[in-house]
């Protein structure tokens, strides 16, 4: 279970005296979770949610899975969405995360800032690219996919600094 949160570089890190996790990366789910998205999602230590939920129903879902940590999406309006920080940093034992919804928005240098990965969605299609030593992910729609990208997901396996990720491609 998840160790009370922190703060670090002005945002909520979720930390866990372990260096091996596996998180679940979803995006751009619009207010629905598909069964086959939550069959993957079972058993995850962690799930990240890069904005677009549209609904408190969604997070309130997947945290009887696992903890979230989740940032506010363009699409995320109104009082249930104000707690929702546009970006996050997670530590998970040495590895660093940054998530945020756009990835036109990023506010930071990522190799500067130490980080390992930037998690992002908004766009509805997966990718994984390396930029500068950085893993920038991105776990396309798991219910609204575009430009004939089949609905997704990401399994993210993370072992002290080394990030595995395993698009998982539902329906």
């Amino acid at each position: 279970m998840a160790e009370p949160m922190k703060r670090i570089l002005g945002k909520d890190i979720f930390k866990k005296n372990t260096d091996s996790l596996t998180a679940g990366v979803i995006s751009d789910t619009h207010g629905v979770l598909v069964p086959e998205a939550l069959k993957y999602l079972m058993g995850v230590d962690l799930i990240i949610h890069a904005g677009d939920i549209d609904t408190p129903a969604v997070l309130n879902e997947l945290n009887r899975i696992a903890p979230v940590v989740a940032v506010r999406g363009n699409m995320d309006k109104g009082n249930w969405a104000s707690h929702l920080c546009e970006t996050e940093a997670i530590e998970i034992g040495q590895c660093l995360l940054y998530v945020l919804h756009d990835i036109n928005r990023l506010d930071l240098d990522p190799s500067v800032a130490g980080m390992h990965a930037v998690v992002h969605g908004h766009t509805h299609q997966p990718s994984d690219e390396q930029q500068n030593g950085v893993r920038f992910l991105n776990p396309g729609s798991a219910t609204h996919p575009r430009r004939n990208a089949p609905p997704s997901l990401m399994m993210l396996y993370i072992t002290g600094t080394d990030l595995r990720p395993e698009l998982i491609l539902l329906g």
